[in-house]
């Protein structure tokens, strides 16, 4: 059975103390997962000890960084490594995000190596992928992400890719308040399992969780998630607010 995977994306906001303060509000609603259900938060570096620490003893929850470098280690000031983030028993990580492939011109080659390197130290990747307002416009869409897809995982062995999470973000849905229908999800998602499936089968492509990235907030989460190819979110800004996230995470497929 696929995991449903509420993750939100704190990226570079919160101090360390509203951190704290926001982790303690969500985890106080005391939200019984099932077994086949996951929350990850995915926070800033300096907070990831805290963060580790404070899900500790909750059951599904877990902590993500928000990106690692493609080189195993070196001369990279100011960089973090996955053998990094294992060290200190990170299970997730965020790579590939939109806003990664567009201000530091993140290539699906190098991608590739930062999934190589986090699955090296069985730290599971949340892939990101997805289309601009362009793509989408012109009606190639399928095509984008399917290239997106073939350059960064297709050299994986298929139990490889079974410890990825797939995230689409519909570039121009994130951060602008609009929002891609549950439909237009839908099909993209399909679309992916597809892909998916052509290349590794459908079992394998079965088990894969997609989760959906682009202003998902409490109000259109049920309905997005309801979708059958859709296996939950990767949440932004209403991840920075409790009542909504948690709302969200409520709104997971049972």
């Amino acid at each position: 059975m696929r995991k449903q995977i509420a993750a939100a994306n704190w990226k570079m906001n919160l101090t360390y103390q509203q951190g704290e303060k926001l982790l303690d509000e969500i985890l106080h609603e005391k939200i019984a997962l099932k077994q086949d259900q996951q929350v990850v938060f995915a926070v800033p570096f300096p907070y990831l000890i805290m963060a580790k620490s404070a899900v500790a003893n909750e059951q599904n929850y877990f902590i993500a960084a928000q990106n690692c470098h493609h080189k195993k280690s070196g001369a990279y000031t100011g960089e973090i490594a996955a053998e990094m983030l294992h060290s200190i028993g990170i299970p997730f990580c965020v790579i590939g995000h939109s806003e990664r492939r567009e201000y530091f011109n993140e290539s699906n080659q190098e991608l590739a190596e930062k999934l190589n390197l986090l699955l090296e130290q069985e730290i599971q990747p949340i892939f990101c992928c997805g289309e601009p307002l362009s793509v989408r416009e012109a009606g190639e869409q399928n095509q984008y992400v399917e290239v997106q897809l073939k350059e960064s995982l297709f050299y994986l062995e298929a139990s490889q890719l079974k410890k990825v999470v797939i995230a689409y973000e519909p570039i121009w849905a994130i951060g602008t308040g609009k929002t891609a229908s549950s439909d237009q999800a839908q099909e993209m998602h399909a679309h992916i399992r597809q892909v998916l499936s052509k290349q590794y089968g459908a079992d394998v492509a079965n088990e894969i969780s997609i989760l959906y990235g682009g202003s998902v907030k409490a109000a259109n989460a049920v309905d997005i998630f309801s979708q059958p190819d859709v296996d939950g979110g990767l949440v932004g800004g209403a991840s920075l607010v409790a009542a909504e996230f948690t709302a969200i995470i409520k709104a997971l497929k049972k």
